[in-house]
Formats: C-alpha cells, sequence, structure tokens
C-alpha cells in the first residue's frame, strides 16, 4: 500500500517541478529576454531622460511639477502625490465632502472654466497624460512665467498632441512631461 502511494507520488512530483522550473523560470526569462530584445526602452519604464542626461521621469507615470513656468498634470490621488507604490484612485464619492472641498479649492485656483482633468484625479492616480484642452488652458500662465510668447507656447501644446491609435482608440492627449521637456528646450526664464 505504501510502496502505491509512493509511486503514484513520483509522477506529481516530479511534473509539479517541472513546470515550476518551466514557469517560474524558463518563461520569465525568456519574456524578459524578449523585451529586452525587441522593446528595450519599454521594458525598462520608458524612462526619459533631458539633454544633459539626468533622469526626468517616465512615460508613464505622471508627476507633479513644481512652479508657473511647467504644465501641471492631472491631481494624483496616489499616496503622496504620482506615487506608483500606492497607485489607485481615492474612492471618494460624489457626497464626499473632503473630494468636493479639493475639487472646489483647485476650481478656486483655477479658474471656474478649467477642464475637468485638471480638477479630477485618474483612477490610477498616476496618468501621465492631459487633454488638449487642458494643456491650451494652461498657455497664458505658462508663457508670462517663461516670458515667451504665448503663441510660441500654444504652438509647442499642438506640436504634442497625441491623436487616438488608428484615429479611433481613445482621445487626444498630451504626455506632460513630454511637453515639458520640450517646453525646457525652447527656453524662457528659469
Amino acid at each position: 500500500m505504501r510502496s502505491d502511494l509512493v509511486s503514484g507520488l513520483r509522477p506529481t512530483l516530479l511534473f509539479t517541478l517541472i513546470f515550476a522550473a518551466l514557469l517560474g523560470v524558463v518563461y520569465p526569462l525568456v519574456v524578459t529576454g524578449a523585451g529586452q530584445l525587441l522593446f528595450p526602452a519599454q521594458a525598462n519604464g520608458s524612462l526619459v531622460r533631458d539633454d544633459a542626461g539626468k533622469l526626468r521621469g517616465s512615460m508613464l507615470i505622471g508627476q507633479s511639477f513644481a512652479g508657473p513656468r511647467y504644465f501641471q498634470g492631472r491631481p494624483s490621488a496616489a499616496g503622496n502625490g504620482y506615487d506608483p507604490l500606492a497607485s489607485s484612485g481615492s474612492n471618494l464619492g460624489p457626497a464626499s465632502k473632503k473630494l468636493v472641498d479639493r475639487v472646489t479649492a483647485d476650481q478656486k485656483r483655477l479658474g471656474a472654466d478649467a477642464p475637468a482633468d485638471l480638477l479630477q484625479a485618474s483612477g490610477s492616480g498616476l496618468d501621465p497624460e492631459i487633454s488638449p484642452e487642458a494643456a491650451r488652458f494652461q498657455v497664458a500662465r505658462v508663457a508670462k512665467a517663461r516670458g515667451i510668447a504665448p503663441d510660441r507656447v500654444a504652438q509647442l501644446v499642438e506640436a504634442n498632441v497625441q491623436e487616438p491609435l488608428l484615429g479611433l482608440i481613445g482621445a487626444p492627449r498630451i504626455n506632460v512631461l513630454a511637453l515639458n521637456l520640450a517646453l525646457d528646450r525652447q527656453g524662457g526664464a528659469r
């Protein structure tokens, strides 16, 4: 009876070890290697460096930009502002006083006609993109802070609009990091 049990367990243990090695070691190494070979930038987080080689961020994760001379992204509900380890929405409902107070304060600071994506956080709290309308809304402030012509900043905004995939999937959007880096290359007051 005992030998039947042992002989029945051998194939089970053997298959468990084989599949653990295949799915726990071989498959991840193959997928990681293929990602590094075929899509190295994306596999490493779509990191962006400025012209001096300094790491400025990721095209995939929003970040805050200090001061009026930069375009601002969507508010973040992720931890302590764009914390990728605390990615989530705020879970505050429309009747939440905390949410209403935050949106009201942002609307008072930005103006009553501020686009919704400058007032409302994304589902992940890490959205790196804003609508073209949200960027256009900020042109006058950024141009004034930099001491450059608003139409020059507006042209930069239009040059950074990413159209929907295949013209159908998604909405037009602007990556805030890419726009701010392009703005830094244009110059203006520091």
